[in-house]
């Protein structure tokens, strides 16, 4: 039998097509080959419609059945992971009421900051494990106070997974973990958040049916069938937001298990069994994909919104697209360790938690006209990445989550041998890169769902190391050097 996986980005989407009794990637595609359109009205908003994440899965399911040529009866079930924080609002047609208002868009900082104070910041902590933030909350309090004819219309609030597996299946429901990643669980009650809902005067009818995060979830339905070119009656049977499940891809499911991913965002998720917080909210906790109420499985989350996207920003706007990522990352390496004193802050998409939702930019600091070149900023863009990930791991400390290994996918920022040199030189981990991603990932999680692997074990008993990546000691002073001056001009900048 076979095991269908989808990741639903913002970037893009795609499909992968797994063996289950082997693991071995059958056919994978992504939909589209550009990056698909973030609309943003104002500056700091940041909009996707959810119609484009349908049309571009069906686009890239067509590629993935016509290369594997698997029939589709033989799918025993179907994984979702998708980009987190979304919110996706649909009436009781199941019509999609406005564009979903996605991850990265920080319209609603000052409203989830009034809640945190009018709450109070010890009880959201102690309950919610967060402020209430930027986060999907927070979201549809911005559309009920600005858009309050169109809020009255809402059946149903979704995450992007929930919306795709709404698609397959006719069916609107969600999981403790994405609502988790909403600021909508309760950790001391184990139940929907009411004391958030009922401050922002939400009706707890909103929510929609709570299910386990592996399970059958729903099957696919006749018209998504025809639609897509499925069995009707697959197994849906998994879904997360993309950094649980990206952990969950690299088989990190227990205390002390790090994954990293460094694509448009970057990411440093870490798990714990003890019931932690940072009392600033500048790293954030999360059920994990296998948190239940017995045993306690919590993602605490490092994000850096500007990661990817600024070397696909220095691509196409400094390299007028005339490199490849890879010819940048041989440009980069003609340059020495620190950038010749170029230093560049990567925060310019959007508001970042990680300095307390401060908006500072990115700035490229103490640039010579007389000394640097292309390269140099394409070599001070990776090291200004990587510091912003030791900015993030050194608060992660503070709440327990020491990171001695590093597990990552070979894919993205981490195809970089300066990018991944660097991130192991300053934080002293070691890092192993993996054959897998997101939506592989999502396909082995809907093997456990739906009981074809008896246990995780099973399911990532084929998973490969690819490389490792041991800290080059003999540059530790270096290392700590470049970062210095770099925090120098993060301190000034914020």
């Amino acid at each position: 039998m076979h095991l269908l996986g989808f990741d639903i980005g913002s970037s893009s989407v795609k499909a992968s097509l797994i063996k289950g009794e082997t693991g071995e990637c059958l056919a994978s595609a992504f939909y589209p080959k550009q990056e698909m359109k973030i609309t943003a009205i104002q500056a700091g908003w940041a909009e996707q419609k959810p119609e484009l994440w349908w049309e571009n899965l069906k686009l890239a399911l067509a590629d993935v059945l016509s290369a594997s040529k698997v029939n589709p009866a033989e799918i025993d079930s179907i994984g979702i992971s998708y980009q987190m924080h979304g919110l996706v609002l649909v009436d009781k047609n199941q019509e999609v009421l406005r564009p979903s208002i996605i991850w990265c868009d920080s319209r609603a900082t000052g409203i989830g900051e009034k809640a945190l104070k009018e709450i109070g910041e010890e009880k959201c902590l102690q309950n919610l494990l967060n402020s209430p933030g930027n986060f999907t909350a927070s979201k549809l309090k911005w559309v009920k106070e600005n858009e309050a004819e169109l809020y009255e219309r809402i059946h149903k609030i979704m995450l992007p997974g929930d919306y795709i597996a709404m698609k397959l299946s006719g069916e609107i429901k969600t999981t403790a973990s994405g609502l988790s990643e909403g600021i909508m669980w309760n950790f001391k009650e184990n139940d929907v958040a009411d004391m958030l809902l009922n401050h922002y005067g939400f009706e707890k009818g909103l929510i929609p049916e709570i299910v386990p995060t592996f399970s059958v979830q729903g099957e696919v339905s006749g018209a998504a069938a025809n639609e897509l070119g499925l069995a009707k009656g697959t197994k849906i049977s998994y879904r997360a937001g993309d950094q649980p499940n990206n952990a969950l891809s690299l088989n990190v499911l227990n205390p002390g298990e790090i994954a990293t991913t460094a694509g448009t965002s970057g990411v440093v998720y870490g798990v714990s069994d003890e019931i932690k917080y940072d009392p600033q909210s500048r790293v954030n906790t999360f059920a994990h994909v296998n948190h239940t109420a017995e045993a306690n499985r919590l993602g605490v989350l490092l994000c850096i919104n500007g990661t990817g996207i600024l070397n696909s920003w220095l691509n196409k706007n400094i390299g007028k697209s005339a490199y490849s990522y890879e010819e940048m990352n041989d440009e980069a390496s003609k340059i020495p360790l620190g950038s010749e004193g170029l230093s560049i802050l990567p925060f310019g998409n959007g508001a970042e938690r990680v300095l307390g939702n401060k908006n500072p930019g990115s700035v490229f600091g103490n640039l010579n006209f007389n000394i640097h070149s292309n390269a140099h900023l394409f070599r001070a863009a990776q090291e200004g990445i990587v510091f912003s990930f030791k900015y993030g791991m050194d608060i992660m400390k503070e709440i327990g989550i020491h990171a001695n290994v590093i597990r990552a996918g070979k894919a993205n920022m981490f195809l970089s041998p300066i990018f991944r040199n660097t991130l192991s030189g300053i934080t002293g981990a070691t890092i192993e890169l993996y054959n897998t991603d997101g939506s592989i990932g999502a396909a082995r999680g809907a093997g456990i769902g739906s009981g074809y692997y008896a246990n995780a074990k099973e399911a990532f008993s084929n998973l490969k190391k690819l490389e490792t990546i041991t800290p080059d000691t003999s540059k530790k002073a270096e290392y700590e050097s470049a970062y210095t001056s770099w925090k120098d001009q993060l301190e000034k900048s914020i």
